[in-house]
């Protein structure tokens, strides 16, 4: 009776290790420890493992090749520090392993989901990251993600489990940081607190403004400011001059990113105000911008290029195996500086 062929089955459970792992290994990608790689490798000579030769038309179809499209203006690319931090993060992983990042800039979602109809229909990506999560009603699921979902592209979803339906989710916790930076604020002794918050469709800035309403409430604070902006300096320049010109102008403010908060605070150094004797800021991610301006903003911080790094991981995890695994990024936390004091 012939002998079966061995398989990589066999290898893993001869290693100890998953499937994965194995075919990390004997394909030379990244993801395993040289000596785990050399061990493998060397349980397949041993058993007389050999490549399916359909298995090796399969990997020689791949494209080795990733996409991004983003529907933000292409200008803010350069000026915006989060976006550069993700991709640099994506970028250190894919490169690792030989596989290229695809990048796209579009005018908006539906231009977005029709990039990917193309690019998964000329067979130039293995799998793509959707970013900035999207309700565009509350409750109304983003039409990018059930359209990829119907493509069978594979797909990682960079934001909260909630608006990615069937896709394989990466995300980091906005509402906990949102409640540390308000019950850090209110400590402070500060009643009045207003944010500058991003485009209101966004499910991160949904979740955002959500957790306001709801820590407010708790703290005592009185119904939650927000202003929604496009993310721009000039929109935080101008929701800024709209909130201290008011007669109950807040103490303290929190911007959504880093440009708003350095334009906040430029204009609140224009009409006169001390920061943060009379105004404290907070930027939500931390930058270089953030810390050399004066007074240094305070921010809430976190590893961006590392979270840039796990969605790629996990891609490449579900692009290889056909599954992956959801996974939480370490919520943003506090980094007090000059910009925040107790109210004059």
């Amino acid at each position: 009776m012939p002998k079966n062929r061995p398989t990589i089955a066999d290898i893993a459970l001869r290693a100890g290790v998953s499937k994965v792992a194995v075919s990390y290994a004997l394909n030379d990608r990244p993801g395993v420890s040289p000596a785990t790689r050399a061990a493998i490798k060397a349980i397949a000579e041993e058993i007389g493992w050999q490549p399916n030769s359909a298995a090796r038309a399969l990997t020689r179809a791949r494209a080795d090749t990733v996409g991004l499209a983003l529907s933000r203006p292409a200008r803010m690319l350069g000026v915006e520090p989060f976006f550069m931090e993700l991709i640099s993060g994506i970028e250190s992983e894919l490169s690792a392993g030989g596989c290229a990042l695809l990048l796209q800039v579009v005018s908006g979602p539906a231009q977005e989901l029709e990039v990917y109809r193309r690019w998964w229909g000329e067979g130039r990506v293995d799998g793509v990251f959707l970013a900035d999560l999207r309700e565009p009603y509350p409750g109304e699921p983003d039409p990018r993600v059930t359209g990829v979902a119907a493509l069978g592209l594979p797909a990682v979803a960079i934001g909260h489990p909630s608006a990615a339906g069937p896709l394989v989710p990466v995300w980091s916790d906005d509402a906990a940081a949102l409640r540390d930076t308000l019950a850090y604020l209110h400590a402070l002794g500060h009643r009045r607190v207003a944010r500058v918050a991003g485009l209101a469709e966004l499910t991160h800035t949904r979740l955002r403004d959500r957790e306001q309403h709801r820590t407010c409430a708790e703290l005592g604070l009185g119904a939650p400011v927000v202003v929604h902006t496009d993310y721009s300096g000039d929109e935080g320049a101008h929701a800024t001059r709209r909130l201290v010109s008011a007669p109950d102008r807040p103490t303290a403010i929190i911007y959504d990113n880093d440009i708003m908060a350095v334009a906040g605070l430029s204009v609140a150094q224009e009409m006169g105000l001390e920061v943060p004797a009379d105004l404290s800021l907070v930027a939500w991610d931390d930058s270089q911008l953030s810390q050399v301006v004066r007074p240094p903003l305070t921010a809430l911080s976190r590893d961006i290029p590392a979270y840039g790094a796990l969605a790629a991981r996990t891609l490449l995890t579900l692009v290889a195996e056909g599954a992956a695994e959801a996974s939480e990024d370490p919520a943003a936390r506090l980094v007090p500086r000059g910009s925040t004091a107790p109210p004059r």
